[in-house]
């Protein structure tokens, strides 16, 4: 049984929506569960601390051991403030759910009116946060890192317009995973990534009541956080109860030799290249 007892656990983003789902399911198996939420709104501004207090709350009522963060996570400063306090509240740090994020609408043209607060949400809290817990796990020799990525970035035919600085920063987190994994293998470190799909409150598009709920994406997080899991580098889809794994691979190629050869032979070779 997949347990997390003696363990202390990070969400970051766990105020709300898939966040708060994956809070409760650590709480509910052991773990001592740090709820991070700047509770901003959904343009990123503001600041709402009862949306993590709320959370600590439940787990407490339901038995389990919960303490709240609040750090805006835009700077470098903030990001190792979240470490700290998470191993001086709860003595230890075992898992780093890096779920923080957020969803603007805007076209390639206009998207530079989002992407500074996009990168440091999407990209900078979850390589500044990383880097700080690392040498925290490091020297257990042991820990998790669950990464948060999106099938809307990792392929076109998925994707949508208006998404430029979103799904950059989703596939920044896969390149983070990668280093995490190749980094931590050797110091008892996993890293992996889920790639979830529920009706949360920046899913736009219409859905049943039980069709894309956030618990039902929670298990696979727990599993990539567990002892039981011995992969790296790994993501994870999980949507309605259906996961599926999302992988990149090589063709067998062709190798034209030494010299260079003009680009028409890439073209009329294309069928075998990519074969």
């Amino acid at each position: 049984m997949i347990r997390f007892d003696g363990r202390a656990v990070l969400v970051t983003g766990a105020g709300r929506g898939l966040g708060r789902a994956y809070a409760n399911a650590f709480a509910a198996r052991g773990a001592a569960v740090v709820v991070h939420d700047a509770g901003v709104d959904r343009e990123g501004e503001g600041s709402d601390r009862s949306v993590a207090d709320e959370v600590v709350e439940e787990i407490r009522v339901a038995g389990g051991t919960a303490v709240a963060s609040y750090e805006d996570l835009a700077s470098e400063d903030a990001c190792a403030s979240l470490v700290a306090h998470s191993v001086a509240e709860l003595g230890r740090l075992d898992v780093v759910v890096n779920n923080a994020g957020l969803v603007i609408y805007e076209e390639l043209e206009e998207a530079e009116r989002s992407w500074e607060v996009m990168r440091r949400v999407q990209v900078d809290a979850s390589f500044h946060v990383s880097r700080a817990a690392f040498p925290v796990l490091k020297g257990q020799g042991y820990g998790r890192f669950v990464f948060t990525t999106s099938g809307i970035a990792m392929s076109a035919d998925d994707s949508r317009p208006g998404l430029a600085a979103y799904c950059a920063g989703k596939m920044a987190q896969v390149g983070l995973m990668v280093v995490v994994g190749a980094e931590g293998r050797e110091h008892g470190i996993l890293s992996n990534a889920i790639s979830p799909v529920a009706a949360t409150r920046v899913y736009t598009r219409p859905a049943e009541p039980g069709e894309l709920e956030p618990e039902q994406v929670a298990p696979g997080v727990l599993f990539l956080a567990s002892e039981q899991c011995s992969l790296t580098g790994v993501v994870l889809a999980g949507a309605g109860g259906r996961f599926d794994v999302r992988r990149w691979t090589r063709s067998a190629g062709v190798d034209f030799g030494r010299d260079p050869v003009e680009p028409e032979r890439i073209a009329e070779s294309w069928a075998e290249i990519a074969s």
